[in-house]
């Protein structure tokens, strides 16, 4: 069974199954040999060069299994026949701590008193506080759960957001009363057509003053000129770990708002998920040979 993977590492992790014919296709290398007799592909967390010619001659592809949580890039180009299935669970711990972390960095003002530091400055304020706020996450699912269980200590409220309705969970036809109540709104919502701009003017203006923006989605969920624009008045601060474009070119305007802290999306970048990564592929590659129901498939319900 030839297998695509992205790294001698997940190769390595994949050793000893029957059958199972490794070959390493991190997008930068030279293609290997057999596209066409593909079967398993799992790509790298950095996207290849033209996924869509590349899956378009992948013609025996059974399985891709993603090692992100986003499949936007594969899921429009998938061959009849082929199963997608991305890696949901494996960068929650590092995802949920870093929107923690970013909130508090920007709610206590830590990149000015860094830059203060630097300046050798000592700038004795009152700051924000994480402490008795009203958190909402948009986009409730493995990720937002995890996020919750370390919001935990923090004595917050923490308001529940999804596409659809369930027990403690908003709908999302609720979210625009919910905005204005809210003092950090936490975005991890997919890439969809339909979450797509979703963060614009208009919900940027329902938002309270003074509430922080934590977007560890896609940037394409927001609109960077309407934030951009309403980070300039002050009225709102923002912890980015994605943007719109991405990577961020130098000179564009989101670098040097104020009350922004960016990091190169970085969240689910850790040895935690590395290591869940791993196991998770494993264990999938185990259900696909012997015949049993694949975990985290996607469907049109994504």
């Amino acid at each position: 069974m030839k297998t695509w993977v992205p790294s001698d590492a997940v190769a390595d992790a994949l050793s000893g199954l029957p059958g199972v014919d490794c070959a390493v296709y991190d997008g930068t290398s030279p293609m290997p040999e057999g596209v066409a007799d593909v079967e398993v592909w799992i790509p790298p967390l950095l996207s290849v060069p033209d996924v869509p010619g590349t899956l378009a001659r992948m013609t025996s592809l059974r399985l891709l299994q993603t090692v992100t949580a986003g499949v936007d890039a594969y899921r429009p180009h998938m061959p009849q026949g082929a199963v997608l299935c991305n890696a949901r669970g494996v960068h929650d711990a590092g995802t949920a701590e870093w929107a923690v972390g970013a909130m508090i960095a920007v709610l206590r003002e830590f990149p000015a008193f860094v830059d203060a530091q630097r300046r050798g400055e000592w700038t004795y304020r009152h700051t924000g506080v994480l402490a008795d706020s009203t958190v909402l996450i948009l986009g409730y699912g493995s990720i937002g759960a995890a996020l919750e269980r370390r919001l935990a200590g923090f004595e917050v409220e923490v308001v529940r957001v999804a596409r659809s309705a369930r027990d403690g969970v908003h709908a999302m036809e609720e979210l625009p009363a919910l905005l204005p109540a809210a003092d950090v709104v936490v975005l991890l919502v997919p890439a969809t057509p339909d979450t797509a701009g979703m963060v614009g003017a208009k919900f940027l203006a329902r938002m309270k003053d003074g509430a922080v923006l934590v977007n560890a989605a896609r940037g394409g969920v927001v609109d960077t000129d309407a934030l951009v624009a309403e980070l300039k008045t002050g009225r709102l601060r923002a912890a980015l770990d994605v943007t719109a474009p991405e990577p961020l070119p130098e000179g564009h305007p989101l670098w040097s708002a104020p009350g922004v802290l960016i990091t190169p999306h970085v969240a689910g970048s850790t040895p935690a998920s590395g290591r869940r990564m791993l196991r998770l592929i494993r264990a999938q590659l185990e259900r696909y040979l012997a015949g049993e129901e694949l975990i985290n498939v996607i469907t049109e319900a994504y």
